[in-house]
Order: structure tokens, then sequence, then C-alpha cells
């Protein structure tokens, strides 16, 4: 499917209003398997994608700037043949939402958020908070090293693997469908120039905070949300402080609510499908 100049993998179940489900880092479509039967079955359109470098969606060289992943988003939207759609975004995914939601309110008519501080939110603690939300992001520091992507791929993706373990929670790492899920993940981490592509998104993050297209990003990533948002949290999450996360209320307009998920780390989606479903599922009928 072609959408924002780029083509793009989507994995799509049932008919009905539009959600769209953006994956996180180290992920692809696959983090959404448990929810999009659930979804379809509640009479809704459930559409996973790759997103933009990973999977089989395309791998362009440039384009993983805020502006561009954000406009990847609305363009999907239009591409699937909608005005609008309910976002379900998980860690990158959920930062991705934020901001989409933000640029394009129209587009968005609800914003589900796992595992990811608004990016103001996010910024602010890597400065405020060096011993809690500065080391917890240590590992994606370090994506900015040029050429990280052979040391993510090594050994059959072994960081990818370690990744997962360090951020999710022990009670879904020791679950029997977790190895499937590590090895899936680390498959698709390996797929020729996705690795470079993943970390460029990263890299952009950190690099565009002392360029001039950085600072009208941040500008315009002030104006306060308009669309009601639901904000799920592993209360176990080791990538993003639940502390830094919880803060993110202060950029919601509409109606705005929190929910901290007990024993889950950074993959509520996959560590609690039940959970997640039932409240994706209320927040897109409300």
């Amino acid at each position: 499917m072609g959408a924002n100049g780029t083509r793009f993998h989507a994995v799509e179940a049932g008919t009905g209003p539009l959600v769209l489900l953006l994956h996180g880092f180290p992920e692809f479509w696959w983090a959404w398997h448990n929810l999009l039967p659930g979804i379809a079955d509640a009479g809704f359109r459930a559409v996973a994608v790759d997103m933009r470098g990973y999977g089989a969606s395309d791998k362009p060289p440039r384009g993983y700037d805020g502006y561009t992943m954000a406009a990847d988003v609305t363009g999907l939207i239009r591409a699937l043949g909608e005005r609008s759609a309910v976002i379900v975004g998980t860690g990158f995914g959920g930062m991705l939402g934020w901001t989409a939601a933000t640029f394009h309110p129209k587009m968005v008519r609800r914003l589900v958020v796992l595992g990811a501080a608004h990016p103001l939110r996010l910024r602010a603690a890597l400065f405020a908070d060096p011993r809690g939300q500065f080391s917890a992001s240590a590992p994606t520091l370090r994506f900015q090293i040029p050429r990280y992507e052979h040391a993510l791929t090594k050994d059959d993706a072994a960081l990818v693997g370690a990744f997962l373990r360090r951020c999710a929670g022990p009670a879904w790492v020791a679950s029997p469908d977790y190895p499937d899920y590590e090895r899936r993940c680390r498959e698709a981490m390996q797929i020729p120039q996705a690795a470079f592509c993943a970390l460029e998104a990263y890299r952009w993050a950190f690099r565009s905070v002392l360029r001039l297209h950085g600072y009208r990003f941040v500008k315009a990533l002030q104006k306060p949300l308009v669309t009601p948002t639901l904000q799920l949290h592993g209360e176990l999450d080791k990538a993003i402080m639940p502390r830094t996360a919880q803060g993110s209320g202060r950029y919601v307009l509409a109606q705005y609510e929190w929910r901290l998920l007990e024993g889950i780390g950074h993959f509520p989606h996959v560590e609690a499908p039940e959970v997640v479903l039932g409240e994706v599922l209320r927040w897109a009928k409300s």
C-alpha cells in the first residue's frame, strides 16, 4: 500500500471504523497479532502496519524525522480510504501517535498510547531525571554511535533479545509465549537495511535537538492535544519510566485517562493482551 511516497506492508482484519496499530522498536506488525482478531470481532477495521524501514515496508535512506513519520501515519489513514482513525501506538509507535494527533488533530479520532511518554515530556525528563529516565534511555542513546546497526544485528541480533528481556516484565519473559516473540523480532531486525532504518529515527530525535528543524518540531509539539487520549503504562517499564510517562497528561486538553498496569513492562500489548484489548475497545467505542 502506498502512502506519503513510500510503500507500506499492512495486515488487516474486520470492517468498520479504522483502528490503526503502530508497533514500537524492535518490533514489526506481529506486535499486534493478539489484538487484531479481537478488534475486528468488535466491529472495527483493524490494520497493523510495518512502520517505515521495518519488516516488509520500504526502507528508504531518509525520512526518519518526526515530521515525515507523522505524515506516514496520516498518509496511511488516507490510503486506507478513511478520513480519521483511532490510533493505538506502543513504544516508538506511541511517540508517533502523540505527534500525529498534535500535528493532524482532525485525522486522529481517539488515541491510545502504550509505553510512551509525550515527546516533550520525555525530552524534559532526560535532562531533569539523570538517574531515572536518562539511565533508562542508555540503550537507545547508544544508537547514536555510527554504524551501530552492525552491533545490533550481530550474533543473530542478540542485542534485540537483550533489549526485549531488559525492558519487558519478568513474568512475560518467563512465559512460554516469549521465546517465539523474541525470535520473530530478531529475524525482522536482520532484514537488510531494517536495523539502519530503525536507528535512524532515534538518531534524528537526538541530532535534531541542535538544529533549526528540531527547534521548529518542538515548537509545533507544544500545541495541546484535542484528541481524547488513553495512556496505558507498565509499572515495571524500564525503557520509559512510569514517572516520566505520567506527566504527559498536561499536553492533553481533551478527555484524558491514565492507567498503570501492575506487573507489566514496556510491551503491554504482548504482556497483557486481554487487558489492552478491553481498554482499546472501551476507548474506541466511547
